[in-house]
């Protein structure tokens, strides 16, 4: 999820540039509105599936990161010792983003296991752990394509459980218009047999701010576009097909150069928090996403883009904004990641930032995020 580079092309962004996951590899509760510390409930459909709240909260989990290659059983060593994901997940933390799936839907893999390998291994510990959980595809080193309603389907029905929540969509691998459409018509009809899940789209993005501010502020109607042609391409199938029930994931990271054209700017630097808030505030005034669509996704530490880092209090930022406009959800990259190291370029395995913590930014999220704080 990097985007060096992409502040001199004509679409805002390189449209290959996301490159981190590549580069990488990759009673909290607040009734209904801020529900996403709890579990999923059945819905109805082709196969049961959890019910998404209106909100949510889920770290992504780079599944290939750790992964037991004999069971395909996902797991961390983020404690230092290399354990099943869900023993050392927070209590406090009740869904995880998996990422990725590729290929084509119903054939799909992960980093080459089989989905249905993949979903055998894994399915049933969530449910035992009553565990919520999104299935994320794509991602900057693949790309998933859907050409057929049926294909989505037995893509959906594999991975179905009262705590599978949503479906992620993570357009930034080279995909054509024509594949961004499909999907788009895919999620149109898929919605109709599973209602109770959230569909979303993650998004590489900008967030151009008004000259010499040092914090992030409404253009009003003369906001830009922050995305890249990737990002349009979704925006502009969304309007054609008509999709309603969706929600944009906007990838706040790796903003290039520090420059109110690309970040909110102060000292120099791109602030992380201000950004993240600008990003979301572009979406909303120039294509009308409501707030409650709208969901962010930091890179937690060092970012792949030297001299860019979200800390702990940008996590406080974020999670205050998010709170009082009423956002749909706030994740990060990554699971593996929240573990301390000293600060350098940015590691698959560590924050490179230090001093946080081991899961210092899970909890600080999970905590800033809870009712009343």
């Amino acid at each position: 999820m990097n985007q060096i580079g992409i502040e001199g092309m004509k679409m805002k962004k390189n449209p290959s540039g996301m490159m981190r996951r590549s580069t990488l590899r990759g009673a909290l509760a607040l009734l209904l509105t801020w529900s996403s510390f709890g579990t999923g409930a059945a819905a109805a459909g082709g196969t049961a599936t959890g019910t998404a709240p209106a909100f949510v909260y889920s770290p992504y989990k780079d599944a290939t990161i750790s992964m037991n290659w004999n069971t395909n059983v996902i797991s961390s060593n983020v404690t230092g010792q290399m354990s099943p994901v869900l023993s050392v997940l927070p209590t406090g933390v009740r869904t995880l983003t998996l990422a990725f799936a590729t290929g084509e839907c119903g054939s799909e893999n992960w980093a080459g296991v089989d989905g249905g390998a993949m979903a055998a291994a894994n399915v049933p510990l969530f449910t035992a752990a009553n565990v919520n959980y999104v299935i994320s595809t794509g991602g900057a080193a693949g790309m998933f394509t859907c050409g057929t309603d049926a294909g989505m389907t037995a893509f959906i029905n594999r991975y179905a459980s009262n705590n599978l929540i949503g479906i992620d969509f993570d357009i930034e691998g080279g995909q054509t218009q024509q594949v961004i459409n499909d999907l788009v018509q895919r999620v149109a009809v898929a919605q109709q047999n599973y209602p109770g899940l959230r569909f979303s789209f993650t998004l590489a993005t900008l967030a151009p701010s008004q000259q010499g501010a040092t914090t992030a502020s409404s253009w009003g109607a003369s906001a830009p576009d922050s995305f890249n042609v990737y990002g349009d391409w979704v925006m502009q199938a969304i309007r054609t097909y008509g999709l309603k029930n969706y929600t944009i994931d906007l990838m706040t990271m790796d903003y290039g150069s520090a420059g109110a054209g690309n970040c909110v700017v102060a000292n120099g630097t791109c602030q992380m928090g201000q950004s993240a808030i600008q990003a979301a505030m572009n979406l909303h005034d120039h294509w009308g996403v409501p707030y409650s669509q709208i969901e962010l996704t930091p890179m937690i530490g060092g970012n792949d883009v030297a001299g860019e880092t979200f800390t702990p209090a940008d996590a406080d930022t974020v999670a205050q904004f998010v709170k009082q406009n009423g956002l749909a959800g706030v994740h990060f990259w990554s699971f593996d990641r929240d573990v301390d190291c000293p600060p350098g370029a940015a590691t698959s395995t560590c924050n490179s930032i230090g001093g946080v913590g081991t899961l210092g930014y899970t909890n600080r999220f999970a905590n800033g995020l809870a009712p009343g704080n």
